[in-house]
């Protein structure tokens, strides 16, 4: 992405994800009724400014390197360009598994981005400055991820346990395993259509269920292990 493109990103307010409280349902078609909202909530993006740890040894200067992060996807997903740009700066040699850090902290690849940057670096000014590292790997604060099948894998899990609480994991294990596959590769292929041709099945309940067994959600801290808890739709 060229610099002026960036900036003109940067300075147009689209960023940033759109939130709604959802409340009892009378009808089968939950959220998926707010298509225009389900729409921005997909393209958020987080202007993004990735630069090499200054103690990794390149055979030349290496430029950083300008992003538009979508929010709702993983770093070590959408990252194949800022790996490449830097590796090629770099001894061969020198090379491990990658892994990125903001101000010190070691970001976890299977936290959603929109969620670590909100985490971290939500009252901070952009573009976002995350530093990329390809030696001494983090082990007691990172999960390793070697492909990306580790971050699919990662996402059905989360899907899956959604799902049991929901509706009693019925809905997913009536999906056939193509449409498990669609889903995993709308998010990776950031394609809104193709992920929610199948998602929508996920958000939907009959009518005579009058919503939810349990609304799942999960509440994050900086700096400790997350945790869910159990909800139903009545609760507002």
């Amino acid at each position: 992405m060229s610099m002026r493109a960036f900036k003109w990103f940067l300075n147009s307010g689209r960023l940033g994800a759109v939130t709604t409280s959802l409340g009892k349902q009378k009808r089968s078609i939950g959220m998926t009724d707010d298509k225009d909202v389900l729409r921005d909530v997909w393209f958020g993006r987080i202007p993004t400014c990735f630069t090499l740890y200054q103690d990794e040894i390149t055979e030349r200067e290496a430029e950083p390197y300008y992003l538009l992060l979508p929010r709702i996807s993983y770093l070590t997903l959408v990252t194949d360009k800022v790996k490449k740009h830097f590796q090629k700066v770099m001894r061969q040699e020198e090379v491990s598994e990658i892994w990125f850090e903001y101000e010190g902290t070691p970001l976890k690849w299977h936290y959603p981005i929109g969620l670590l940057f909100d985490l971290h670096a939500s009252n901070t000014a952009l573009p976002w400055s995350i530093t990329v590292h390809f030696k001494n790997f983090p082990e007691k604060d990172l999960l390793h991820c070697h492909s990306k099948d580790v971050i699919e894998a990662h996402f059905m899990a989360c899907i899956k346990e959604a799902d049991a609480l929901k509706h009693k994991s019925q809905v997913i294990n009536e999906m056939q395993k193509k449409d498990h596959k669609q889903l995993w590769m709308g998010l990776q292929n950031d394609k809104f259509e193709q992920f929610w041709a199948i998602n929508r099945k996920l958000m939907e309940y009959p009518p005579e269920d009058n919503g939810f067994r349990y609304i799942p959600f999960r509440i994050y801290q900086v700096h400790k292990t997350f945790f869910a808890l159990l909800s139903d739709d009545t609760v507002e």
